[in-house]
């Protein structure tokens, strides 16, 4: 665009500076100097560097020049602006594409287990309505999001500034920046630049989908809205920092270093501490929603990320004017990591009391068994983070003192052994089985009970060797305790099934007289076999009803109890057999052959009734 014409003569300064007054000339407030040619705007530049040194050599104020010194400050800072807004592009997509490759700083490991959680029978059990209602279901989320947890960029592990405004502009920027400080204008010059920067932060902000939210807009929203919001934070939140910010510093620097004191620092806070506080008032909001167990993830994310973010905001907002930021990122992840504190102790404390006392069908897993040991499993995969947050044993005693619906546990055990991150998680496992004996408390059917404890801490057993992280937190002494204890329940359950059923198999009561030789009583024989076979039977439509879910321990169960059943049956029938065959109708006493008891027991914990069918195999 070329300038407005001159005359060939030679112009003062002054002239000039009037020639562009867009105040006086409709030609000069449609073009702008800096779209001239360079000589122009050389030419511009120094006549008021002229003007300026024509004033500062005299002690007096000429009218004429201090006049023409304001218009020019004034048609400077248009074209300051005009030269910003021709830039005000926010950062490019390409740009955000770098940068978006994400890898994954926690492997979630447990995702699989918390589908077959969310599959499990919830209409069985009026878990649902508390724990189930209000955790359980979260883990979905848990599961959905679990791929993008705590994710980091590599291309931006470190600041990586971006050039946000061609290096011919700043050139012209600088200029501008340096007449109007020379001035006294400085002021007005910093509050274009940061209007306009900050406008374009603002687009970027957008772009990578930072919104505008109060703390209390932030709180008002649904868990589930969060979670997908708090996924967003994680990554804008390292270009924000690594990238946009530090680009904006950079720019800052090239454009007003050295002219007066600090004012690149000042020019800097002046465009980023509104967007700042918006980017870190989300964290902020987060860590300090009402706790609740499902967010502890999630909130870990958060921590993970800002503390990540932390040696680059260190640098980014070193200056004395920026602190205000430093210090605000440094008690945000305080209150990130208090309230990641709060909300496992919160978790603890629902474990002890989940108030569900309806029987699970079958003495099969309940809800709270695996919805604990898959939020464990998930806890064992931010170790690296917890064990630099928990520092401290479980706190029981002063909440319970002297309850005695409270499980005891000596922590001096595992003095010196384990951590406190681990000692939290044996501790959730001791409250979890102390609660499962409450409800296993529920069933009239002590062998029943007894099956209940067994498949919930045999499961307890499996999720913790599943998980080579999990299996080295808790430690082999306490796993051997957990095995022994769902070992023993096994043992339980079989002798309060079986001990019925073998009595009728025993030779006492059978005999004529006292001699064991003297001869056996038929009437008392049958009466034994009768007895044997209700009993069975009662047994076997029982037990074909309850359930082992884990096909393993369903078959190791269902071989322990042939081995003690049908040896005792073959060893009975063949003392016996022969007196009830001498009679009349037999098969009225001796109605199952040793092959039909051995398929019975494979009917057992299958979960639904089955008819006891009869082979009448050959012994």
């Amino acid at each position: 665009m070329e300038p407005p014409e001159v005359s060939a003569s030679a112009e003062s300064p002054e002239q000039i500076i009037l020639r562009w007054d867009s105040m006086a000339a409709d030609e000069a407030r449609e073009k702008m100097i800096f779209d001239s040619d360079r000589h122009e705007i050389d030419r511009y530049l120094h006549a008021v560097d002229e003007l300026q040194e024509s004033m500062n050599s005299t002690t007096l104020s000429d009218s004429n020049s201090s006049s023409a010194l304001q218009i020019a400050m004034a048609r400077l800072e248009d074209e300051f602006r005009n030269i910003l807004l021709s830039h005000t592009h926010p950062i490019e997509n390409e740009s955000l594409t770098e940068f978006s490759n994400l890898s994954t700083h926690h492997s979630i490991s447990s995702t699989g287990d918390i589908s077959e959680l969310i599959s499990s029978n919830s209409e069985e059990v009026e878990f649902k309505d508390d724990i189930e209602g209000s955790l359980v279901k979260q883990l979905e989320h848990l599961e959905s999001n679990s791929s993008s947890t705590s994710s980091c960029y590599n291309s931006t592990s470190s600041i990586r500034e971006v050039d946000l405004v061609p290096s011919e502009a700043i050139y012209d920027l600088r200029c501008i920046a340096e007449r109007m400080f020379a001035a006294g204008y400085l002021r007005e010059c910093i509050q274009v630049y940061g209007s306009v920067r900050k406008s374009v932060v603002d687009a970027s902000f957008k772009k990578l989908g930072i919104e505008k939210l109060s703390i209390g807009d932030i709180q008002r929203l649904e868990w589930e809205i969060l979670e997908t919001k708090i996924r967003r934070w994680v990554r804008a939140s390292k270009i924000c920092v690594r990238v946009l910010f530090a680009s904006e510093k950079t720019l800052c620097q090239q454009i007003f270093e050295g002219l007066g004191t600090s004012t690149d620092d000042a020019c800097f806070m002046e465009t980023i501490k509104g967007p700042a506080v918006q980017l870190f008032n989300f964290a902020e909001a987060i860590s300090i929603t009402r706790r609740s167990p499902e967010k502890l993830f999630k909130m870990l994310d958060l921590h993970d990320a800002l503390s990540d973010l932390l040696p680059d905001i260190e640098v980014v907002f070193e200056s004395k004017s920026t602190e205000s930021i430093r210090v605000e990122a440094v008690e945000i992840l305080s209150r990130l990591a208090e309230a990641s504190r709060g909300i496992l102790s919160e978790f603890e404390n629902r474990v002890l009391q989940d108030p569900s006392r309806v029987q699970v069908p079958g003495g099969t897993l309940h809800p709270l068994t695996r919805y604990v040991m898959n939020y464990i499993s998930l806890i064992s995969d931010y170790k690296q983070t917890l064990l630099g947050l928990i520092v401290s044993k479980p706190s029981t005693g002063s909440r319970y003192s002297g309850d005695l619906n409270m499980p005891d546990m000596d922590f001096l055990e595992f003095e010196g052994e384990v951590t406190p991150l681990s000692l939290h998680l044996i501790w959730i496992i001791v409250i979890l089985q102390f609660n499962l004996e409450d409800k296993s408390k529920h069933y009239k059917d002590a062998s029943l009970s007894h099956l209940f404890i067994m498949n919930n801490v045999h499961y307890i057993v499996q999720k913790i060797k599943g998980s080579p992280e999990l299996r080295e937190m808790i430690g082999d002494e306490y796993l051997k305790k957990l095995t022994g204890k769902y070992r023993l329940a096994a043992t339980s359950y079989q002798r309060s099934t079986l001990v019925k059923v073998l009595y009728c198999l025993r030779d006492e009561g059978l005999h004529v007289s006292g001699s064991f030789s003297s001869g056996v009583s038929r009437s008392a024989l049958r009466e034994r076999f009768k007895a044997f076979n209700a009993m069975f039977e009662e047994v076997h439509k029982t037990q074909a009803t309850w359930l082992v879910p884990d096909p393993e321990l369903c078959e190791e169960l269902r071989i322990s109890i042939s081995h003690r059943v049908i040896p005792a049956y073959r060893s009975f029938l063949g003392r016996f057999r022969g007196h009830i065959e001498s009679g009349r109708h037999p098969e009225n006493y001796i109605k199952y052959s040793v092959e039909d008891l051995e398929n019975a027991v494979l009917d057992f914990f299958v979960g639904h009734p089955v008819s006891l069918q009869l082979r009448r195999g050959s012994e």
